[in-house]
């Protein structure tokens, strides 16, 4: 019996003193879990001498008393200590998290008063701006000249700054690259998600999705040395006139920039789909084409609709293959085989040099990058309620 005590006591003393598995780094409760196993052996020893002691039957009542508390005290004395360390290591743990959830709080913070930031700076510009020309002029004015005028028959002999023609040369490259990028981004998603063996997905979304971190001035430099010219004699063979600089070009190299934007988003929410559904259209007798298209496809519909919106908005952002593919002619038209220019164009185009904040010139950039910010984010708030409305969870 004095035996089975000491075992037990010691793995008690052991357990609550080193409650940690034993892969883990040594801690004071480890440490001390081996005290506390020797208070448990001394206690055991006390106990066998007890007994001993009794068994004689010629020791005094009070020795054999002492024998008892000498063994009881101890192994007491451990368990206490040992639950004492326990509750301090979870004191320092509950500490910890509450400090990195303070320290995860303030960086939220500060990303959000950064972006309010911005965004009080860009809107008291754009204010000053529409201070000193009309909203209605800004918003639905045909012609784009920011620069100062410097004869009285120019434009307004102040400038003109209707954002009409930059908007809709936005609006025409980010639709020819949406038609190029949707199309070639969904095909390959639903090929890798559906069709290919695991190795070939893991090869290629890799390789896929490398294309979108080459820098875009290597795209806008392929569409000005390689392509605008190769459509520019397609063009004359056909009897069509283009201009070196062309929406067309901007568009579709912008379009294949974006594939791997598209197809990666895209392939992600198919994949996201459960087996189940695509074992149940086959078990009924599905197709495979027929299981992608019927019964993956519209179960993942809310991400893929969500990856096309955040490509929208990544296309109405991008400024460098514009600059070089597609020229500054601030033009209101909808013929893709003329130069035009875009909202980031003419923000960069107002901000480069030695620059003013006093005149309209200079201000128009924030007027024009608020609309910019308005657009984006009507966009992405979109997406996000697509995903909300549609999304679906499965078992």
């Amino acid at each position: 019996m004095a035996f089975l005590w000491l075992l037990l006591l010691a793995g008690g003393a052991y357990a609550a003193a080193a409650n940690r598995s034993p892969a883990e780094a040594p801690s004071p409760a480890a440490a001390y879990g081996g005290y506390a196993a020797a208070a448990a052996l001394i206690g055991g020893g006390a106990i066998m001498a007890a007994f001993a002691v009794l068994a004689a039957g010629d020791a005094p009542f009070w020795a054999a008393a002492l024998l008892w508390a000498a063994a009881g005290i101890p192994a007491a004395a451990a368990v206490m200590h040992a639950r004492r360390m326990g509750f301090a290591r979870r004191r320092a743990r509950a500490g910890f998290e509450h400090l990195a959830l303070w320290v995860l709080a303030a960086a939220a913070a500060a990303a959000t008063a950064a972006t309010a930031g911005i965004i009080f700076a860009v809107a008291a510009e754009s204010a000053r701006f529409f201070q000193l020309v009309p909203a209605s002029e800004f918003f639905f004015g045909t012609a784009w000249s920011p620069q100062i005028a410097i004869r009285e028959d120019q434009a307004g002999a102040s400038g003109a700054f209707g954002i009409l023609p930059v908007l809709s040369g936005t609006l025409l490259i980010t639709a020819v690259a949406m038609a190029v990028a949707v199309p070639a981004g969904l095909v390959i998603a639903v090929y890798l998600s559906e069709f290919s063996a695991p190795k070939t997905r893991a090869r290629i979304k890799p390789l896929l999705e490398m294309l979108a971190g080459v820098p875009t001035i290597v795209y806008g430099f392929f569409a000005v040395a390689t392509l605008s010219p190769l459509l520019r004699g397609l063009a004359e063979e056909l009897g069509a006139s283009m201009a070196g600089e062309s929406a067309l070009a901007a568009g579709l190299v912008m379009g294949v920039m974006l594939i791997p934007f598209v197809a990666s988003l895209s392939e992600d929410a198919l994949f996201a789909v459960p087996d189940s559904l695509r074992q149940g259209a086959l078990g009924l007798g599905s197709t495979r084409y027929e299981t992608a298209f019927y019964v993956a496809a519209p179960a993942a519909a809310p991400g893929i609709a969500a990856g096309l919106l955040l490509a929208l908005s990544r296309a109405l952002g991008e400024t460098m293959i514009v600059v070089m593919a597609a020229g500054i002619s601030a033009v209101l038209t909808v013929n893709p085989l003329e130069a035009v220019t875009t909202v980031t164009v003419q923000i960069v185009t107002l901000l480069t040099g030695d620059q003013e904040f006093d005149d309209p010139k200079t201000l128009a950039a924030f007027a024009l990058g608020l609309s910019l910010f308005c657009i984006t984010l009507a966009l992405n708030l979109l997406a996000l309620r697509v995903v909300r409305r549609y999304h679906q969870t499965y078992d």
